[in-house]
């Protein structure tokens, strides 16, 4: 039962993203705006991470099999898509690259907030 509550909380989210997504003119896709308010709503303390923390780790340990279909849809669109495999390799590439990049700039931008800004040496 605690993971039907656990899981019925994760799927208001996103019922509440689709709301969004439906309301709000602007093009960003609805799973977007339900993970801002989960992510809102555990930083406000509206909800306490107990309350998700089993569902979510669940859902985390089978990412990988939701993934399946989609790379299957891809092989099965393989003619549309093997006469732009290059222009896609580079933008994953580059794209890969900036993410990493920011995520590390982030990531020591707020090591370094909460050090005081002061630099162990």
């Amino acid at each position: 039962m605690k993971y039907l509550r656990q899981f019925g909380l994760i799927l208001l989210f996103s019922l509440l993203g689709e709301l969004c997504r439906f309301l709000i003119p602007i093009p960003i896709p609805a799973s977007i705006y339900g993970m801002a308010l989960l992510f809102a709503a555990l930083g406000l303390k509206i909800i306490k991470l107990p309350a998700i923390q089993d569902a979510g780790g669940w859902l985390v340990s089978i990412l990988p099999v939701l993934f399946v279909a989609p790379a299957v849809n891809l092989l099965s669109s393989w003619d549309a898509l093997k006469n732009a495999i290059v222009p896609i390799l580079v933008i994953m590439i580059a794209t890969t690259v900036i993410v990493f990049l920011v995520a590390g700039l982030v990531t020591q931008w707020c090591l370094k907030g909460k050090k005081g800004g002061k630099e162990d040496v």
